[in-house]
């Protein structure tokens, strides 16, 4: 088979995300793309030419030369891919193919084309910038979630449901303290996503930055990598990482929380959009949640979508931590585990972040529907209350007969039961009637509402 032959089946191998519609088609498919990862590592070998520029190493001029060579370069980024199997990365071919450009252009700025660097210093910085870049997508779309959610929180605070702990009825609430609450976890992840620093990794061969030492003097390799830093938007570390990998895990560690956040809700809505509860619906679009063989289902694939992401998350979250047990100054294998994991966890987060917004900003809320099924427990539903009120008057072995005497028997009479119960004929009817009516049992409902609200706000806002 010819190269052109085996560039060609490269290609045709594409992942096109066709089992992927978590994500395939979000801006953060496109920022995480073969062809974004080589722009990136183009950016840092360009940012190198320009740092030695900026300590005076190398002439003036020579990463523009190196810049406008590397964007009208033709690079084959299936070439590229196939030939990156025989040094185990994708930044040996790409060096070779951009020094060829570059020196038929002019050889001068070509000799400073990747010059005292390794592999893993572009890789790695490049997988940064590609991480930074995704999640300034990702947060545009978090803070749009916040905002649906702070919009329901605020808007149903007054919507009573019940409350469901394992699976049953438990005790009244209302949807907009149960919104209040996705609230409260998307908007904490969201801030420590926008806390997450992308470092620069630049330490040369084996981390003591030699190379470039020997091109500047002592020191060079530590004010290359703030001046690359500064050039790309990265930060700059105090030392080289090449196998303390806390920047790739809590990177992933970041994306896992908000996904895990929004899989909570997605959870939730996949249960209150059941039609035997329907509490809740996705937004309308013609053709979506269609099914190939029952035309009239309209499944909430939104949420599903959501969920499979949210499943699939700490897996990836976890391959990210064992590959972090590295060994030596450059892992075998374990280094190379990492770009795809996250990768990956960057396009599910985008993808599920970005249908979360749309979920959210339309999400259909049936109050009538939470009443009706909250009525169904009738007087059960404030149980609890029944107990810690009345309980110490006519005893608590009584009370919970009395409740549970309810619970086989439906029809029975509750309130009637507690007007005859003799330790409470001193207690008035108003007050029976009030301690069965589920709106004057939502506790701290709205305060804890406006807690969510506030914080959520000044997440936003900082």
């Amino acid at each position: 088979m010819t190269s052109t032959e085996h560039s060609e089946s490269v290609s045709a191998s594409a992942d096109f995300g066709l089992l992927s519609p978590q994500w395939v088609g979000s801006a953060v498919a496109e920022a995480t793309s073969d062809s974004a990862v080589l722009t990136a590592m183009v950016d840092v070998e360009v940012a190198l030419v320009r740092a030695y520029e900026t300590l005076g190493i190398a002439p003036a001029g020579m990463s523009v030369i190196v810049r406008a060579v590397a964007d009208t370069a033709p690079f084959d980024l299936a070439d590229i891919a196939l030939r990156a199997r025989s040094g185990g990365n994708p930044v040996i071919p790409l060096v070779k193919d951009l020094r060829a450009a570059v020196a038929a252009a002019n050889a001068d700025a070509a000799s400073w084309v990747h010059r005292g660097a390794t592999s893993q210093d572009i890789l790695d910085t490049a997988l940064m910038l590609v991480a930074s870049r995704s999640i300034a997508l990702i947060l545009a779309d978090a803070e749009a979630c916040v905002h649906a959610l702070a919009g329901l929180a605020d808007h149903h605070r007054r919507s009573i449901m019940a409350a469901r702990t394992l699976t049953q009825h438990g005790v009244p609430t209302t949807f907009g303290l149960k919104a209040a609450g996705w609230l409260g976890g998307v908007s904490e992840a969201r801030k420590r996503l926008a806390s997450t620093q992308f470092p620069v990794q630049w330490g040369g061969a084996g981390g003591t930055q030699a190379s470039f030492e020997m091109l500047g003097g002592a020191g060079t390799g530590a004010r290359l990598s703030d001046a690359i830093a500064a050039t790309i938007g990265l930060a700059s570390p105090p030392m080289p990482w090449q196998t303390q990998r806390a920047p790739v895990t809590r990177v992933g560690d970041a994306l896992a929380t908000l996904l895990d956040a929004l899989g909570t809700v997605s959870s939730d809505v996949l249960v209150l959009a059941r039609p035997e509860i329907a509490e809740l619906s996705e937004p309308s679009s013609p053709g979506r949640g269609g099914s190939s063989a029952m035309p009239q289902k309209q499944n909430p694939i939104l949420s599903v979508l959501i969920q499979s992401a949210a499943r699939k998350a700490p897996g990836l979250a976890a391959e990210l931590h064992r590959s972090a047990n590295a060994v030596d100054e450059r892992p075998d294998g374990a280094w190379h585990v990492e770009w795809q994991s996250l990768r990956e966890l960057l396009r599910l987060a985008g993808g599920a972040t970005a249908i979360a917004a749309e979920l959210l900003a339309g999400l259909v809320v049936h109050p009538d529907a939470m009443l009706r099924n909250l009525r169904s427990s009738g007087p059960l539903i404030v149980a609890e209350r029944l107990m810690l009120e009345f309980g110490p008057v006519v005893g608590s072995a009584r009370m919970q007969e009395l409740v549970s005497q309810t619970a086989a028997d439906p029809g029975s009479d509750l309130a009637g039961a507690l007007r005859a119960e003799p330790a409470l004929e001193g207690v008035s009817n108003a007050t029976i009637e009030e301690a069965l009516y589920p709106i004057a049992y939502l506790g701290d409902a709205e305060l804890l509402i406006d807690r969510a609200l506030a914080a959520a706000v000044l997440e936003v806002q900082s």
